[in-house]
């Protein structure tokens, strides 16, 4: 994907063409260039979710009123779909609409609408279209997913990790799942030890999702799938970890193979400026000395707290290395932190801190003035 290309463009022109090829090979005297006009009047201003909402509309006014006449249409895109540029990594956004409609004129057809998902998510993840369904019809959407565990396809199995995300960005927050994840832990049990790494992906990034609301109970299950666990479970733990590591939660240090309580000399940071202007860097160093007759390994991050229009401050956690300290060995570290203008964050004047500390616990914090 060409850096200056935005995401919008996948639902352009040639998704529209593409929409229309299809629909017109399945559709006996399909109003080919009416919809491609349709479709196209009016979408070059329209960001992508509005894109995908306005071709669900067009969709509607072309396709029958009756949606087991749509879904017969619907289930036969995928034999006859142009898949586009292989090269081209917004060339599955032609789908989307297609597969949306199916949440908006399918909802009260679950068991119909459900078969669709399955059949179209192979052109582009259903997690959305799927989120719907899993609202107003719980009972047998969830019945599905326990089913679609067990498929050949790994799309298919991706779609049950990926479209019960509490989380999903984009997509509808499942608060059902903020508040109760057992139903989400029950699907994953089964999918822990997936062959596709498309699927152990998104398990992990399910799990992370879920450590936002419900820490205690991602790390007691991988305290569980730790045991016997294979390299690509491993990898799972340790991406379903990254927001608690992040968070300093100590508990989740030793599941990623850290010492659980690092035995290391605590010792001051020493700046090499203690006043930043914005747009210069601050150079801090830190000495590390083992205090332990046995090799450690743990890792080591710095915290920025930064002052706010109101005079209070916020953290942000930096990852700075992860490392082993040999016995009694004892390591000199520097660092360089920039101030430097970007449009995510703005800076505000006065006595900010840098804070390091080594598997979530706090070694040594020293203060600094920002001047603007």
């Amino acid at each position: 994907m060409s850096a200056q290309k935005l995401m919008k463009e996948g639902l352009g022109a040639d998704a529209v063409a593409r929409i229309t090829h299809v629909l017109s090979v399945i559709i006996k005297g399909f109003p080919a260039e009416d919809f491609s006009c349709s479709a196209l009047a009016g979408l070059a201003p329209l960001e992508l979710k509005q894109r995908v909402t306005h071709l669900i509309a067009i969709l509607a006014d072309y396709l029958p009123n009756d949606f087991q006449a749509s879904a017969t249409i619907l289930l036969e895109v995928k034999q006859h779909w142009d898949w586009g540029n292989e090269d081209d990594a917004l060339s599955g956004f032609a789908a989307w609409p297609l597969i949306d409609y199916v949440a908006v004129y399918g909802i009260d057809e679950p068991e119909l609408a459900l078969t669709v998902l399955k059949d179209l998510t192979p052109l582009f993840s259903a997690e959305f279209a799927i989120r719907p369904f899993i609202q107003q019809h719980f009972d047998i959407t969830y019945q599905q997913l326990l089913v679609w565990c067990n498929d050949a396809d790994e799309h298919v199995r991706r779609l049950v990790t990926e479209g019960i995300r509490p989380r999903l960005p984009w997509g509808l927050r499942l608060t059902r799942f903020c508040d109760d994840p057992q139903p989400i832990f029950t699907l994953l049990e089964k999918l822990k030890d997936d062959p596709s790494v498309y699927v152990r992906k998104s398990i992990a990034n399910n799990l992370n999702d879920v450590s936002k609301d419900n820490p205690d109970d991602v790390v007691r299950i991988c305290q569980r799938w730790i045991k016997d666990a294979s390299p690509q479970r491993q990898f799972i733990i340790r991406q379903a970890l990254r927001t608690l590591v992040k968070d300093g939660r100590p508990d989740v240090f030793p599941l990623l193979g850290y010492t659980a309580k690092p035995q290391v000399e605590k010792l001051d940071i020493k700046l090499k400026n203690i006043n930043v202007k914005l747009g210069e860097t601050l150079e801090f160093s830190t000495i590390l000395e083992s205090n332990s007759d046995k090799a450690q390994s743990f890792v080591l991050d710095y915290k920025v707290h930064y002052v706010k229009a109101n005079g209070a401050t916020t953290a942000k956690v930096f990852k700075w290395k992860n490392m082993t300290l040999q016995p009694r060995q004892n390591v000199q570290l520097q660092k360089l932190h920039p101030f430097k203008l970007i449009t995510t964050r703005k800076y505000y004047a006065g006595t900010h801190s840098i804070e390091l500390q080594i598997n979530g616990k706090s070694l040594a914090k020293a203060d600094f003035e920002l001047v603007i």
